[in-house]
Formats: structure tokens, C-alpha cells, sequence
């Protein structure tokens, strides 16, 4: 018992202390200048790696396209905040008068053990940094991984996440990416079947088709130029088919499919062109006929 009044005693001397009060009060001001100096830190850093980015977008010799822009931007503003915390995280506990040589020391020992186990991670990671700086794809890219497909929402050292049309947001491993079809790096190109029934005049079809796809780029800015028509695709049972191609900006060939499919049913429509439709013949054979196959299937 005297042991623990003893031990008692001088805690309640060293917390009645002014100079304990007045360390604890010097060490959660300089915790809080290190917040406060961490968080400008990163601000200044974001603002000045936007602001090199736009001169180096402006300037004539160096040209960086808007979706790697992104890309880089969003990855060095990441490790710049990893940075910035790892590095204020140090400091407080340097002020907490904690050992960080010793505490680094120790973690060097320990990821030395943890790496041998850890090697899809540094695949990861390996395999992240070729994807940014050989910019086989970027942020805003419409892509396919696998069974995968998607638009970019970000890529990361470790990880690349992609969101499909219908909202689903998948996160792949970068080890993992080893074949990527990207659909935005080039114009993609639309193209449009046109049914024409036998009885229609073709070369009058060709015609006013012609003269409504020279006017179309004027009307859909996401046409590069203007559709051409490749000529009869197909002779079917009922119909021929008029085949329609157009180039159109990246990943923008199926909003004008369907512009040109309505484009062109009214153009038909208002020129007296008909556009085929599901028929049915029926042949009706009469009694004299249907007796005389009878007969000869008897005889």
C-alpha cells in the first residue's frame, strides 16, 4: 500500500506541475501549427500543380491532352497528400517526444518481412506506373478490360475504377490489366442498314440519301464528316439493303446511329420511298385443282 501511495503521490506532483502543464500546452500548439501547416501545404501544392498544367497546356511546344491531364493531376495531387500527412505525422510524434529513428527503423525490419508476402502489391503498383506514363489509358477513356467495360472514374497506383453505362463501379487490380481495348483515343464510326422494298428506284433512293448526308454536319457537330453510302450491303427475300457509314468523334457512333436511322426514315417517307414491311402471300387453289393432285397422287 505505501508503494502505491508513494507512486500516487507523485503523479498528482508531476500533473500539479506548471511546467508539465505548460509542455502539454507547447506540444498541442505545435500539433496544431503542423495541422494547420500541413493543410496549407496541400493547398498550395494543388493550386501550383493545376497551374503548371495549364501552362504547359498553353504553351506551343508542349501539348498534354485533357484526359491524361487528369490523370496526372489527380495521381500527384494523391501523393502529394500522402506525402504532406506522412510527413506531419512524423513531426508529431517527434513532438509527442516519441523515437521516429527508431520507430522507422523498426518499420524497415517489418516491411522487409511483410514485402516477401506482399508482391502482388508491388506488381500493382509497378504495373500502375506504366499505365499513367504510357498513357495506355486515361481518366474519361471509354474502356474494356476483360469482361469490363466502362468509363475511367480514376486510376491509382494500385487500382484503376471503371463505371458502366448502367452505374456499376468496377475496381480492378492494375497487376490484374493485362489486355485493355480503349475505344476513345480515336474517331469511332456509325453505321446505319437502310431497307429498301424492290419496287422503290434505288438510283432515286442513293440520290435523295446523298443529298440529305451532305447536309447532316451542319445539323450534329459530332459528325467529322459527311455519311457516305457504301451501296447495296444485302439482297433479301423482300427488301435490298443500303448501307450508311458515318465518322463521328470518339464514342459518340451510337447517338448518331439513331439520328441517322430518323433522319433518313423521314427523308424516305417524304419522297415516296417506301420502306419494306413484313409481307404475307397466300395462294388459294381452287377444287378442280386440288382434285387433279388427288388423282395423280393415286394414280
Amino acid at each position: 500500500m505505501d508503494h502505491l501511495r508513494t507512486f500516487i503521490y507523485k503523479k498528482i506532483d508531476v500533473f500539479s506541475n506548471e511546467e508539465t502543464w505548460e509542455a502539454i500546452g507547447n506540444g498541442a500548439l505545435k500539433i496544431l501549427f503542423i495541422i494547420i501547416l500541413t493543410s496549407l501545404f496541400i493547398k498550395i501544392g494543388k493550386a501550383v500543380i493545376l497551374k503548371i498544367f495549364k501552362l504547359r497546356t498553353r504553351s506551343s511546344l508542349i501539348r498534354i491532352s485533357e484526359r491524361r491531364e487528369a490523370t496526372l493531376v489527380k495521381l500527384l495531387v494523391n501523393i502529394l497528400t500522402y506525402v504532406a500527412f506522412f510527413i506531419a505525422l512524423m513531426m508529431i510524434l517527434e513532438t509527442m517526444t516519441i523515437d521516429v529513428k527508431a520507430l522507422l527503423a523498426g518499420a524497415g525490419i517489418v516491411g522487409l518481412a511483410v514485402g516477401f508476402g506482399a508482391q502482388n502489391l508491388v506488381r500493382d503498383i509497378i504495373t500502375g506506373f506504366f499505365i499513367i506514363f504510357e498513357d495506355q489509358f486515361s481518366v474519361g477513356d471509354y474502356i474494356q478490360i476483360d469482361q469490363f467495360m466502362g468509363t475511367v472514374e480514376e486510376i491509382g497506383l494500385r487500382t484503376t475504377k471503371i463505371k458502366s453505362w448502367t452505374g456499376e463501379v468496377h475496381i480492378l487490380p492494375n497487376g490484374s490489366i493485362n489486355q485493355v481495348t480503349n475505344f476513345s483515343i480515336n474517331n469511332s464510326v456509325a453505321f446505319v442498314d437502310v431497307n429498301i422494298a424492290y419496287e422503290s428506284d434505288i438510283n432515286k433512293a442513293e440520290k435523295v440519301l446523298q443529298e440529305l448526308l451532305e447536309k447532316l454536319p451542319e445539323k450534329y457537330e459530332d459528325m467529322v464528316k459527311p455519311p457516305e453510302i457504301l451501296g447495296v450491303q444485302t439482297l433479301d427475300v423482300s427488301n435490298l439493303t443500303i448501307r450508311v457509314t458515318s465518322e463521328t468523334l470518339p464514342m459518340r457512333h451510337f447517338y448518331i446511329a439513331r439520328q441517322l436511322r430518323k433522319e433518313i426514315k423521314q427523308c424516305l417517307e417524304e419522297n415516296g420511298i417506301d420502306v419494306p414491311f413484313p409481307r404475307l402471300v397466300m395462294y388459294s387453289r381452287n377444287e378442280e385443282e386440288l382434285k387433279k393432285t388427288k388423282d395423280g397422287m393415286g394414280g
